[in-house]
């Protein structure tokens, strides 16, 4: 098999036959002419249910985090959810743990009990207490996000992943942080792997976009909707039942960025790591988290089962007020809420991207920053956020 920088390059984007375009074209037609009423096995018909421009880009995701197939959705979230519907049903338990996606957070808190599911945070970091859950709750999922958002914890995937298949439950692994080029979850054991795509596979701030990815002999324990136990092949029959599909154009983006991931990811990772030890040295930062950094408690973790430690750092200051003053008083780090692409960006999770967990118990802290760096050069990010930094104390 080719390397993971060829395939990332090469895998969907053969030469069209047609023309020779080295990109092959965007096929945004919504329907198909059939060859009879019936139509062929092999063929397309309508783009919801299939479309080229969406396979070829799948068939790059499955690749690169060594799945058996993939599945690509219009935004991260909506790929948890179809997930969640098809692994679960009303009366199941999710295991997960206290820091998340706000985004999914929400899901969890509000959303699936509605629907009599169920979410039980856990510490990931504890693998008695895990496996204490299993015994309580009988879980059918246990949900990891590593490094999770906002404040960059671990989950050793291997050894949950050992533990969630003793008590029979799947183990779905939010890849997005770590991106393929430094984590395969499937490679240690995880079942599933999604990705807000809208992040470092897209890369570029003009996508929005979700995809889950599945290891091969995934099984339901009963017949699916569809009539099949495959969980790759009901994801596909639930995205096609309930119209969860990229349209052609956003599924050409991601597929364009796939093949810069590995250069970003790491000019990304390598800037990060410059920028995260420099905040160490900075007098009125409290705590920097970032997986590099050997003070940071998943530092092991992470330098077993990644090879690189990512473009996100928090860091945490003396109050709230300094905490907002600093993402208000940078030049060149933009303040948005995402990350993954080629400009750096700050925010403050706990009124940002965090703000709907802001009155539950698991709130994002109120004197956290989040740094999504991007493909600047390091010296000029880290005059920007010093003088944020010293601006906000004065």
């Amino acid at each position: 098999m080719p390397g993971f920088s060829t395939r990332a390059v090469q895998v969907g984007q053969a030469s069209d036959p047609l023309t020779g375009a080295v990109v092959p074209p965007i096929v945004l037609a919504s329907t198909f002419q059939l060859d009879g009423i019936e139509g062929a096995p092999d063929r397309y018909n309508y783009s919801r249910s299939g479309n080229p421009t969406r396979d070829r880009y799948q068939e790059a995701l499955a690749s690169l985090e060594s799945g058996a197939g993939a599945v690509a959705f219009p935004s991260g979230l909506n790929a948890e959810d179809t997930l969640v519907r098809v692994l679960t049903r009303p009366g199941d338990t999710i295991l997960c743990g206290h820091d998340v996606y706000a985004g999914t957070g929400r899901m969890f808190t509000w959303i699936l009990p509605r629907e009599g599911r169920s979410t039980h945070r856990v510490s990931m970091a504890n693998l008695d207490e895990v496996r204490t859950a299993f015994e309580e709750t009988h879980a059918r999922v246990l949900w990891l996000e590593t490094p999770s958002n906002p404040l960059l914890e671990l989950s050793d995937i291997e050894a949950l992943s050992t533990v969630a298949h003793e008590y029979g439950a799947w183990v779905v692994v939010d890849n997005t942080f770590a991106t393929p080029v430094f984590q395969r979850p499937i490679e240690l054991g995880a079942d599933i792997v999604i990705h807000s795509t809208t992040k470092y596979i897209g890369g570029h701030s003009d996508h929005v976009g979700g995809a889950a990815i599945f290891a091969p002999d995934l099984h339901l324990p009963d017949d699916g909707l569809s009539g099949s136990d495959d969980v790759l092949h009901e994801v596909r029959w639930w995205q096609n039942a309930i119209g969860s599909v990229p349209g052609a154009f956003d599924s050409w983006l991601a597929h364009r960025g796939l093949r810069t991931l590995v250069v970003r990811v790491q000019r990304s990772a390598a800037t990060a790591q410059r920028v995260a030890e420099a905040l160490t040295e900075v007098p009125q930062i409290s705590q920097v988290w970032y997986p590099g950094l050997p003070t940071h408690p998943g530092h092991d973790i992470a330098a077993r089962q990644m090879s690189g430690f990512g473009g996100v750092i928090s860091f945490e200051l003396d109050s709230p007020e300094l905490a907002r003053k600093v993402s208000e008083s940078t030049q060149l780090l933009r303040l948005a809420a995402s990350l993954g692409a080629a400009e750096s960006l700050i925010e403050y999770p706990y009124a940002m991207t965090h703000a709907s967990m802001a009155s539950t118990t698991n709130p994002a802290p109120d004197k956290l920053v989040r740094l999504a760096i991007g493909l600047e050069d390091p010296e000029d990010l880290i005059a920007d956020i010093i003088q944020a930094v010293e601006k906000a104390y004065r």
